[in-house]
């Protein structure tokens, strides 16, 4: 599969005292403020695809689940005693989120594999395309800000989430070419390959946060 062009930079220096309070909450916030967007992504996508047979709409609601509890991982890694340890907080934050990718992208090839070899056609979901039409665009914008949150606290995990919201945009994209395939031209097959694709991205960033590397922002600076 074709690298996805995702940069990272290295996260700066932790900073300390009125600074470092202020950045956690505003992590704190930016994960909060996400969830309630991916509770709502997952609902409509979920429901779409249910009534749609779409595995790919079902797949991308299952996602969006998946990027819940990796917020909530950053709210708890932000939280309490994990604090005072946080390299070790981080280490388990990314082996839960990297866990939760595994089982997403094993369920999602189970069954779009099993679409495609039934032949199943999934009907056209207006809903789903319109979701995908908005998601595309403006999660992206999420995923810079975490993204720039994390660096400047030198927090990988929050890193890492920052960029699983910036694949969500691109799934999206490929979200919104099966669906669109689908309703269109009547390509049912679209739908279970824009599928796998959502499940091949979920292992890689799965295998990429299990092995605490999704950010490749993790050695120290050079001197």
């Amino acid at each position: 599969m074709t690298q996805l062009p995702i940069s990272y930079a290295r996260p700066l220096a932790l900073t300390t005292g009125a600074d470092s309070e202020r950045l956690m909450r505003r992590a704190r916030l930016l994960a909060w403020g996400g969830n309630l967007w991916h509770v709502v992504e997952f609902a409509i996508a979920v429901g779409a695809g249910v009534a749609a047979g779409s595995i790919a709409l079902i797949g991308f609601g299952l996602d969006s689940l998946v990027e819940v509890a990796a917020g909530t991982v950053i709210v708890w890694l932000f939280t309490g005693r994990r604090l005072a340890d946080s390299e070790r907080a981080e280490r388990r934050a990314q082996q839960l989120i990297g866990a939760s990718f595994y089982l997403l992208a094993a369920y999602i090839a189970v069954e779009a594999a099993r679409d495609l070899i039934a032949g199943a056609h999934p009907e056209a979901s207006w809903v789903g395309i319109g979701l995908a039409a908005v998601t595309a665009p403006t999660m992206p914008f999420l995923a810079r800000a975490k993204q720039r949150i994390g660096r400047k606290l030198g927090s990988s995990a929050t890193v890492s989430e920052g960029a699983q919201n910036m694949l969500c945009a691109y799934l999206s994209v490929a979200l919104l070419i099966g669906l669109g395939a689908n309703a269109v031209f009547g390509l049912w097959w679209a739908d279970p390959v824009a599928a796998l694709v959502i499940a091949a991205v979920a292992v890689r960033e799965g295998r990429q946060s299990w092995r605490g590397d999704a950010c490749g922002c993790c050695a120290p600076p050079s001197a």
